[in-house]
């Protein structure tokens, strides 16, 4: 059977790309192996997310004192916010489906793997209905998967249920009384934001002096405050050397130390699924062990694209959704490219953690003579109504010479909703005189961002 665009992989840059194909007249096969929605959708994004906001409720109702409030007997239900979680993501699995079927998407629940026929044409064939498939594009969408480090002892406690990734711990079914965390990136620190509330003891190792990777230190550090206030603890420039039943062996200042708990949660990163796919007999270049692009987000083979976690570009799922835009342009004769520079990082920790464009440190690094406005939240009034005793802060990066927004960072609560309009002015160059005269809803949090350009002299 011949379509116009093949896609292996419904993640949202696969499932995405279905949709925007089919809307604009092109016959679409979706294969996806498991489930639609892909990890985002069952394992990663939206749960996350559905446990978070209940920690966030039982959170404020804790400090609801400090706004009045006196609640007694509360606690968090991990039970019922799972049964709540697997809610979400069936009624949301049922709105892709619906979109697809409506839009007449060709969906098929199976594996595949790309193959030459006997001219060397490229061609999928699936194994659940044991077809050739053929199309002069296809689309690789196949995500990723939890890094397992050949560490002495993850793979075997891995076996054993003991060290978790971040699906199993999606599955727990209750929190454990102590729970040791490998890795400080977005996954880690929102896991250990959640286990926290939930009432476990939570240890985070990192490797690196500061949590969060690349996010702007100052930022980094007032999150790190924010976490260890809750109780949280961290071990940085620490590495995990041993995991054991029941306990972790890791290194702090040169010395070996043991921590008890009851689980292991590794959070160190993702690796492109490649395997099985029939990419280098298809004769696909890859980088750094995901599959290389060029700015269309196609392979080295005319009319294949990857998309996704795949590529091993930026693993987020909004930069899936870009490039999957990017890749249906390009098929449709409309030139697009993909920009990974402005795109938006975001932590779903409690407070919130936004961020777009070149940090302090990165814009001093590429030589930019650049000013750095730092200004507290509590410039807005919105937030110092709704957050006692906050300390959050926007960081607005601005280069001197063109005096152009090169980059916006926040932590605050809402920082995650209001970045996209931060994006839009990294993304557009735009001028600070423009800028200025935005004219933000008051009050609203997102006027801190009128503030600190207000603060802007230059």
């Amino acid at each position: 059977m011949i379509y116009d665009l093949i896609i292996i992989g419904a993640g949202p840059g696969g499932y995405s790309a279905a949709l925007n194909a089919s809307k604009n007249g092109l016959k679409t096969l979706l294969i996806e192996k498991n489930k639609i929605g892909g990890i985002c959708l069952n394992e990663g994004c939206i749960p996350t997310k559905t446990l978070l906001y209940s920690a966030k409720i039982f959170d404020n109702i804790q400090n609801g004192e400090k706004y009045g409030i006196t609640a007694e007997n509360i606690k968090l239900d991990h039970e019922r916010i799972l049964a709540r979680k697997n809610k979400v993501i069936k009624t949301s699995l049922m709105g892709i489906k619906t979109s697809l079927q409506k839009n007449n998407v060709t969906y098929l629940n199976s594996s595949a793997k790309i193959i030459k026929d006997e001219n060397g044409n490229l061609k999928v064939a699936t194994v659940a209905d044991n077809m050739t498939y053929s199309s002069k594009n296809i689309i690789i969408a196949t995500g990723s998967s939890p890094i397992l480090p050949k560490i002495k002892g993850v793979h075997e406690m891995y076996a054993q249920g003991f060290l978790l990734t971040s699906k199993e711990i999606l599955e727990i079914p209750k929190p454990p009384k102590s729970l040791a965390i490998i890795g400080s990136g977005a996954v880690g620190l929102e896991m250990a934001s959640y286990f926290s509330s939930a009432g476990a003891e939570v240890t985070v190792i990192e490797m690196l002096p500061k949590i969060c990777g690349n996010l702007d230190k100052d930022l980094s550090d007032i999150l790190l405050k924010n976490l260890r206030k809750k109780g949280i603890n961290f071990f940085l420039g620490s590495k995990l050397l041993e995991v054991k039943n029941n306990s972790i062996i890791y290194e702090e200042n040169g010395e070996a130390k043991e921590l008890n708990c009851e689980k292991v949660l590794i959070s160190i990163g993702r690796s492109a699924n490649i395997s099985n796919l029939g990419l280098e007999e298809a004769g696909i270049v890859f980088e750094k062990n995901a599959i290389a692009i060029n700015e269309f987000c196609e392979t080295n083979i005319k009319g294949v694209y990857a998309i996704g976690d795949v590529n091993g570009k930026l693993m987020l799922a909004h930069t899936a959704y870009r490039e999957a835009d990017v890749c249906i342009n390009n098929i449709l004769g409309k030139p697009d490219k993909i920009d990974y520079t402005n795109i938006p990082s975001v932590i779903y920790t409690n407070s919130e953690v936004a961020s777009v464009g070149e940090t302090e440190e990165s814009a001093k690094q590429k030589a930019y003579d650049c000013e750095a406005i730092n200004i507290s939240m509590r410039y807005s009034g919105r937030y110092l109504a709704e957050n006692e005793g906050g300390d959050g802060i926007c960081k607005v990066i601005i280069d001197k010479s063109s005096r152009k927004v090169l980059g916006v960072h926040m932590v605050a609560n809402y920082a995650t909703e209001i970045i996209y309009g931060a994006e839009i002015m990294v993304q557009n160059k735009t001028e600070i005189d423009s800028c200025k005269k935005i004219v933000f809803p008051h009050p609203s949090v997102s006027e801190i961002i009128r503030e600190a350009l207000l603060e802007i002299k230059l």
